[in-house]
């Protein structure tokens, strides 16, 4: 009789020691896709690797085409700050590379960008902004996508890896709105080789 009731106990004491390392394991793997959801690593694409760190601010986000087996990279920077109009989401820019080349640079406010403002040289559509880097400031037309989104110049996005400070002055229908972005630490060798772009002293010229 002590036996069985002996035997029934440490039953019972198994069973409540493997329920509660079940509860500590799914806990513990909780709070680590809360903490990788809450640091921006997880990728809003399909198809696309969760991002990893890049160097300071950035991200990079990798994928391979299913029919072509196209390499792609993409290299993301979320600004130090909102918009006015959502306070959720943090404008930023993306590097799209393929095959080890630049493919193109975006600038995503967030928000619904006003029409465009200014004709390009052949007649595109393009949003007037205003860019500083470092200590010099500069005006550009950017090449208005959808209403989503400005295609950034290569010089612009060139001066503004190497740089430390990197804003964005636009016309938004809340009034005139500043993104502000820290750019530095980036890891300029990954982006040679995935985006073949290096960073350069931003000039006007």
């Amino acid at each position: 009789m002590k036996a069985s009731r002996l035997g029934k106990a440490s039953g019972s004491g198994t069973t409540r020691a493997l329920v509660l390392s079940f509860a500590v394991l799914s806990f513990c793997l909780g709070a680590s896709a809360l903490a990788s959801a809450q640091g921006g690593t997880m990728s809003p694409y399909q198809g696309e690797q969760d991002g990893v760190s890049a160097g300071g601010n950035w991200l990079e986000f990798d994928s391979v085409d299913k029919m072509t087996g196209e390499k792609k990279a993409r290299f993301e920077l979320k600004s130090n700050n909102y918009f006015k109009e959502d306070a959720e989401y943090k404008p930023r820019v993306n590097l799209i590379c393929s095959n080890g080349k630049l493919k193109v640079a975006d600038f995503n406010p967030g928000i619904r960008l006003l029409p465009p403002n200014r004709p390009g040289w052949w007649g595109q559509p393009q949003l007037e902004v205003e860019v500083r880097v470092d200590d010099t400031h500069d005006f550009k037309g950017w090449n208005w996508l959808r209403g989503h989104f400005l295609s950034m110049d290569k010089g612009t996005v060139r001066g503004m890896m190497g740089a430390n400070v990197f804003n964005i002055a636009l016309p938004t229908r809340s009034g005139r709105q500043i993104a502000e972005f820290s750019p530095s630490g980036l890891n300029f060798d990954r982006v040679k080789q995935a985006c073949d772009l290096t960073p350069k002293k931003y000039s006007k010229d």
